[in-house]
């Protein structure tokens, strides 16, 4: 074989695009991380009206708990409202993360919240 010539590389760790739930649907991918576009409302309405797509329906499910979890946080009087200056950019950070990841087609799991998120999805909306 030539050099100019290669056999391609297979790289596993490519993402690999999720199949669609339905015919004529949107990309999965960016299904996934609409999920997380205005938090955990968005990660609620998906995980409410997706029924067949589990990659989608897992990226919600993690979208509510959260985002849910930090809203909740910020909200305790007093202690919430001196954790805001901290939550406030770990929650951008998280929202950036978890929607380039969800787009790429990346199951990326949370710590913690990752794993709730595979129970809730089973639980919620079907």
């Amino acid at each position: 074989m030539d050099e100019t010539q290669k056999e391609p590389v297979s790289d596993e760790s490519q993402p690999v695009t999720q199949p669609a739930s339905q015919p004529g649907q949107s990309n999965p991918n960016t299904t996934a991380a609409l999920t997380y576009l205005a938090g955990w409302i968005t990660g609620l309405v998906f995980l409410l009206t997706e029924k067949e797509n589990d990659y989608i329906r897992f990226h919600a499910a993690q979208s509510l708990l959260t985002f849910g979890l930090l809203n909740v946080i910020v909200f305790v009087p007093v202690f919430g409202w001196m954790l805001m200056p901290i939550v406030a950019p770990v929650s951008l950070v998280l929202w950036i993360l978890l929607v380039v990841q969800a787009y790429q087609g990346k199951r990326f799991k949370l710590p913690v919240v990752g794993d709730y998120a595979e129970q809730v999805k089973d639980k919620i909306g079907k």
